[in-house]
């Protein structure tokens, strides 16, 4: 049984679909019926799943797709629905907190997971599912995907995926954004930070995407893992330590296997054994 098939069988309910191959792993957001709008039980099977690969070495990357030519429309109303019938049911806000923190967890576990993220967007990208694309390491776009932060316009606020809105486009873009729940295209993604690469058409998407992930398999797995680690850290740490500590792993990455294999890789003109 392949990893994917492993978790599938685990899965709350049909809300992702899971394609392995090789060291690259699928995630597909399944729901097409509601532009892969976020359902709870959609939230607790991506936190399975990152957990699940959180220390399997084997997977190099994440690739975060959504079926039906949507990426995610954001959170299902339906599920707002019945969650103001628990509220009112237990006298007090709770239900909204419980489901909103989850929601929370589990974009920080996509934010910090070891492997590479990579986000193909297409179609909606709305709300919780913009806050998603901002937690990717890369980030590509159909031209004619629909980004924006329609919240305000339903009455209420962005509240899980607003710090990552600004650490991937700034604060001042944020605002604007968040405040106007203006809609845009994928050129305007591309000039805002949001995404890395914007393509015309599904084969442009398809041979980019191959390219990203070949690039991907010719970076040694743990140093890919650490350098990741280490970027996060430079947001929140003193710089002096944090430079120290670097310093320490850089030479742990020289004197180590990858860092042994990939200088004789390059001395012989060949592929490091890890880019398979």
């Amino acid at each position: 049984m392949t990893l994917s098939q492993s978790l599938t069988a685990q899965q709350f309910d049909d809300s992702l679909e899971l394609e392995q191959q090789g060291s690259i792993l699928t995630v597909w957001l399944n729901r097409p019926e509601s532009r892969n709008a976020m359902s709870l039980n959609m939230v607790k099977a991506i936190r399975q799943v990152f957990k699940s690969i959180e220390n399997d070495m084997s997977i190099r990357a994440v690739i975060l797709r959504g079926k039906g030519g949507h990426f995610c429309a954001g959170g299902d109303i339906k599920d707002m629905a019945q969650l103001r019938g628990e509220a009112l049911s237990v006298g007090s806000n709770q239900p909204y907190i419980d489901f909103n923190r989850q929601f929370g967890h589990m974009i920080e576990q996509v934010d910090q997971a070891p492997q590479t993220v990579v986000a193909i967007l297409e179609g909606a990208v709305l709300g919780g599912g913009f806050g998603l694309a901002c937690v990717s390491d890369i980030a590509i776009s159909r031209a004619d995907a629909k980004f924006g932060l329609p919240e305000t316009g339903l009455g209420v606020i962005p509240a899980q995926i607003a710090p990552f809105v600004v650490k991937r486009i700034g604060l001042t873009q944020a605002r604007r954004l968040a405040l106007l729940g203006t809609r845009f295209e994928g050129d305007t993604a591309l000039k805002l930070g949001v995404v890395h690469e914007v393509v015309e058409n599904d084969d442009a998407l398809n041979a980019l995407l191959e390219e990203t992930i070949q690039q991907i398999k010719r970076a040694a797995p743990h140093a890919s893992r650490v350098t990741k680690a280490l970027l996060h850290r430079t947001l929140n740490e003193p710089l002096h330590e944090l430079l120290d500590d670097a310093a320490q792993q850089f030479a742990n990455a020289v004197g180590g296997e990858e860092g042994v294999e990939g200088t004789m890789a390059f001395i012989q003109k060949r592929l490091p054994n890890w880019s398979n």
